[in-house]
């Protein structure tokens, strides 16, 4: 059987490529969902409605005819339904035919070129928005499910992002598209429904991963934290990826949660302290820089570790004496996984090489003393910092 994927456009018809209409008129069993069977009723063809990449699998398995359509809204390589089903067609002879999709249509629309675009679905699934949008100047959003602009617009409201331009598209193609657009902070009431696309403009997006950020640019408190050069290090050797989970374990007030937060706007940090206060600052500077990717958790090491999500890197940067219990959670978790501990001293170096050694592995030790200057009325002088231990490996 030879089964065409078609991508129908944004509207099912009016923005059908020829190539896809080929296709369609030389099927004889046609497949999609019901908005994109319903221009086609009037063929003479059979239609089968479904969008679950099994029930298609099933239908065409159990089927006779030569040719089939699988009709896909958009494009069949931009969040499409075809990336889940292309794996259960493989005994077929099958053909792609790509359509119009939101963006670029939507794009078109603005007059806005979408090359340097950050592309994120919140369709039917959730996903980080004010990271992205504080990263990149510009954000294309794939809304649907429970995810709305509205409640977009009002995230970014939440995390210093109000005064965002956002372009809002409801019913592309329709008779009933709307197109309008405005500062977030205007459209956090319920905003168009249906079919809705988003396109955020940040002239002040940072563009660059920031690193060693100016420990005065964080909300502080009491509560201790990692510095900024301690911090840079320590960062860089976790080798987090973009779609990493990330553990902060004694978070304090959150400085290498912030800077992991920014390598991995994709995945997300979870972020512990059995501190209360070092919870809420933690909590404040996600918000002051702009990291939906955060997740805080107050209570004790490792007992809050078992019901957290599986990391892939773990920083350790303050254990209450509970090093051993925090190792054995993060390797039941993932035997794997990247760990980077910060000591100030020779206790705690001990129990984060003996930890290491438990599993295995033969950890780096690198120690660091930091200089800073100081101004003493017409002299420049040296201030020295606490020397740090950071101790990275992987576990076995």
């Amino acid at each position: 059987m030879k089964v065409y994927i078609v991508g129908t456009g944004v509207d099912g018809r009016n923005t059908l490529t020829k190539e896809a209409e080929k296709a369609i008129d030389e099927a004889e069993l046609l497949i999609g969902a019901e908005r994109m069977l319903q221009p086609f009723q009037s063929m003479g063809k059979e239609l089968f409605t479904s969008y679950m990449p099994q029930d298609i699998a099933d239908k065409l398995a159990s089927s006779s005819y030569g040719t089939a359509a699988v009709l896909l809204s958009g494009d069949c390589g931009f969040f499409s339904g075809a990336k889940k089903l292309l794996p259960l067609l493989d005994i077929y002879d099958v053909r792609i035919i790509p359509g119009i999709s939101s963006v670029s249509y939507f794009c078109s629309r603005l007059g806005l070129s979408y090359e340097n675009m950050k592309f994120v679905s919140l369709h039917g699934k959730a996903a980080n928005i004010a990271v992205n949008v504080r990263l990149n100047e510009r954000c294309f959003f794939l809304l649907g499910g429970d995810m709305t602009a509205a409640d977009v617009c009002r995230v970014l409201c939440s995390f210093g992002l109000s005064d965002v331009t956002v372009h809002i598209g409801a019913e592309l193609g329709y008779d009933t598209e709307t197109v309008t657009s405005g500062k977030a902070h205007e459209f956090v009431d319920p905003a168009p429904v249906g079919l809705v696309v988003m396109v955020t403009e940040n002239s002040g997006a940072l563009r660059c991963v920031p690193s060693a950020i100016n420990d005065d640019d964080f909300v502080r408190g009491e509560i201790p934290m990692t510095k900024s050069e301690v911090r840079c290090i320590a960062v860089s050797k976790l080798g987090i990826r973009t779609d990493s989970v990330v553990w902060d374990v004694g978070c304090g007030t959150g400085s290498v949660s912030v800077e992991s937060a920014y390598r991995c706007p994709d995945g997300k940090v979870v972020s512990f302290d059995k501190k209360t206060e070092a919870a809420a600052l933690t909590a404040k500077n996600a918000q002051l820089f702009s990291c939906d990717n955060i997740e805080v958790i107050e209570g004790s090491c490792p007992e809050v570790l078992e019901d957290a999500p599986t990391p892939d890197k773990v920083f350790i940067g303050g254990s209450s004496g509970n090093m051993n219990g925090i190792f054995d959670a993060v390797y039941a978790k993932n035997p794997f996984a990247n760990i980077v501990v910060t000591a100030v001293s020779l206790e705690t170096l001990n129990d984060a090489v003996s930890c290491f050694k438990k599993y295995g592995t033969a950890a780096e030790v690198v120690q660091i003393a930091v200089m800073r200057t100081k101004k003493l009325g017409s002299h420049t002088m040296l201030q020295a910092q606490n020397p740090v231990f950071i101790i990275s490996g992987r576990l076995s």
